[in-house]
């Protein structure tokens, strides 16, 4: 999940694919936005599997998320309001979308194992730790971490940005800035899942089964991403 090459998914092909495509892209990007792909890139090639042993690896953890979040605020504070920046956009909230869905859906899935009572809390602390969504629970909920509260947080609330509300909010809202005269389906597509989230309830969603909720979540996430690219980037 760290250095394979073969592995599309890997931390490290990731940064290299990132890397590829701003190069691919370089005139439409700014220097700063290139400079902190290729940078952190660079970095990542230095990487062994001894320097992740121990301490190691939660250092470098550390690191990519750091990279991650620096790479999005130079894309977002220097790039201009163009169709580059659009899709970029775009890219980033489904690629969120799917990880959030993904994240919960482990701890969700009725084949995982249950957690013994003592280490529930820490299970749940882990999981909200893993989107950066820890503190914003205990400001919006003020109580003991329950698995219904953190479903919540992370699929309905449209104030927490990891959720999959907030996210299918913002790429709608992104299809109709960039819509061409073949994406109506795609921009109605969003809407449609972007309004089931906006006006569910959790019990609801609960009752149903949170598993299959996800799981039909994200097929509906790579139509999007496949019928985007059918959109916008197939001549």
């Amino acid at each position: 999940m760290v250095l394979d090459e073969d592995n599309p998914s890997s931390i490290r092909t990731c940064l290299r694919s990132a890397r590829e495509n701003a190069h691919a892209v370089r005139g439409a990007i700014t220097s700063e936005s290139w400079e902190t792909l290729n940078a952190t890139w660079l970095d990542m090639r230095k990487i062994t599997t001894a320097q992740l042993q121990g301490a190691g690896l939660a250092e470098f953890f550390d690191r990519v998320k750091f990279r991650s979040h620096l790479s999005r605020g130079v894309t977002f504070g220097t790039m201009l309001r163009d169709e580059a920046f659009y899709f970029n956009r775009l890219g980033t909230f489904l690629e969120r979308a799917d990880n959030t869905a993904r994240i919960l859906d482990v701890k969700y899935d009725p084949l995982a194992p249950e957690p013994s009572p003592g280490n529930e809390y820490y299970e749940w602390g882990a999981l909200l730790r893993s989107v950066s969504a820890f503190e914003i629970y205990r400001r919006v909920y003020r109580d003991v971490i329950t698995s219904e509260r953190v479903a919540e947080l992370l699929v309905l609330r449209a104030d927490m940005p990891r959720s999959l509300r907030a996210c299918m909010e913002e790429v709608h809202a992104t299809l109709k800035i960039i819509a061409n005269s073949q994406s109506a389906e795609t921009e109605r597509r969003a809407g449609e899942l972007h309004a089931e989230l906006h006006f569910a309830r959790i019990d609801t969603i609960l009752a149903n089964g949170l598993h299959g909720k996800l799981t039909d979540f994200l097929g509906r996430t790579a139509d999007l991403g496949n019928r985007i690219s059918a959109d916008f980037l197939v001549p």
